[in-house]
């Protein structure tokens, strides 16, 4: 009954992913693209570009009319009407100091989006690595399905002639259900790894996907960094850099203040009484450098100067961290890749002859099942720490592209 469920299953499943489309890596990490996360920031870059449109927008002009000097007791020889309007005209220099500003809010936008960009990135590629362990895993198990299915068969028929022990049927039937239970533990992890990759892509979170389960390891462990390239590469540095671009117009956008002012003032007075009509036309100019003005934006161009150099000395903490976070990391994976080649090379091969070995005697009838079963759950245990070194490694290989931004 249980093969038949087992069978019933496994035609479920290939009938459900063979609909499925296979998304390789490069294809899962192009969709990334599409989170909403992301397209925020460009919406927030498009609306500081377009508030840089009116930076160089005057004041509004001032239009004014009523009686002028109108005496309080009635009189036809005095007052008159008068329609006056006023215009202050900024200076050309603070408004383009002012637009290069606005402009470049944007560009400090663009870049933090590039920082979210490779924290998605990083996110994705650490699922898609998992889900792709997780894949191999289920294959192991389904090939340790099979031994011991082959196994409890041929022990089965080694009863009937009592050659062989029914408690030991009983633990390889054990060894099978448990199996089941580590299938179910992967499978779930799997479908929670599909959810999170869907939400990262913006699509539907229950759609199923195959992952291409080849990997590369890239050999980042002899690779030196120095600190301009690392500058180079991180958008977060280079968001630093934008910011300290971004300061600099600020104290353009305030030295702009020491310049003057202009503006004109026309009237036009309708008299009383016969007397002739008159005009007021007038220019003014403001003073900003005197010294009780001048305060506000000495003060600030001080206060710019300190924030630049706290943006430089955090520039410089970060490609420290930076450095020594890709040296461990560069330790960390060459340490991996011994152990997983100590796996390969020694620890599973001696396994494997031991559980050959006790085959062969349970073949020769010198050996007994439970020898031959722990044999199986040894070599199936060592290979599962073997994909969870790999595991582990691609994980550091992630990390470390994710601190030298190399997608």
């Amino acid at each position: 009954m249980k093969k038949y469920q087992i069978i019933l299953t496994a035609m479920l499943c290939v009938a459900s992913f063979a609909k499925a489309q296979r998304l390789p890596l490069d294809s899962v990490l192009a969709r990334v693209g599409a989170n909403p996360a992301l397209m925020a920031f460009d919406a927030k870059a498009r609306a500081q570009d377009a508030y840089a449109t009116g930076a160089k927008s005057l004041d509004v002009p001032k239009l004014s009319a009523g009686q002028y000097q109108v005496p309080y007791q009635l009189s036809p020889n005095g007052g008159a009407f008068m329609i006056q309007a006023e215009q202050m005209f900024t200076n050309p220099a603070k408004l383009k100091a002012k637009e290069d500003y606005m402009k470049g809010l944007s560009n400090v936008t663009k870049e933090d989006k590039n920082y979210l960009k490779n924290q998605l990135i990083a996110q994705a590629k650490q699922y898609y690595y998992e889900r792709v362990v997780l894949e191999k895993k289920l294959a192991l198990l389904q090939h340790t399905q099979g031994l011991l299915e082959y196994m409890l068969k041929d022990a089965n028929i080694r009863l009937t002639y009592g050659k062989e022990k029914l408690p030991n049927i009983y633990k390889a039937k054990a060894e099978l259900f448990e199996l089941d239970n580590t299938r179910e533990q992967i499978k779930n992890e799997i479908d929670q790894k599909n959810i999170t990759l869907n939400t990262l892509m913006n699509r539907d979170k229950q759609t199923a996907f195959l992952v291409d389960t080849s990997y590369v390891l890239k050999e980042y462990e002899t690779v030196m960094t120095d600190t301009s390239t690392l500058a180079n590469a991180r958008s977060d540095i280079k968001g630093i850099n934008r910011n300290i671009n971004l300061q600099q117009l600020n104290a353009q956008m305030e030295y702009a203040k020491r310049k003057p002012d202009f503006g004109i003032q026309a009237a036009h007075m309708q008299s009383y009484g016969g007397y002739a009509n008159q005009y007021i036309l007038m220019g003014s100019v403001t003073i900003p450098i005197v010294p009780w003005a001048s305060k506000e934006y000495k003060a600030n161009l001080k206060g710019i100067r300190y924030e630049v150099e706290e943006l430089q000395q955090k520039k410089l903490d970060i490609l420290n961290q930076a450095q020594g976070k890709l040296a461990g990391l560069r330790t960390d994976m060459s340490s991996k890749k011994r152990q997983l080649k100590n796996y390969d090379q020694n620890i599973i091969p001696a396994l494997q002859n031991g559980y050959k070995t006790a085959l062969l005697a349970y073949d020769q009838n010198t050996g007994d099942l439970p020898s031959v079963l722990d044999g199986i759950k040894s070599l199936q245990m060592v290979r599962m720490e073997a994909l969870d070194r790999l595991q582990e490694l691609l994980t550091l290989q992630v990390v470390y592209e994710r601190e030298y931004e190399s997608n």
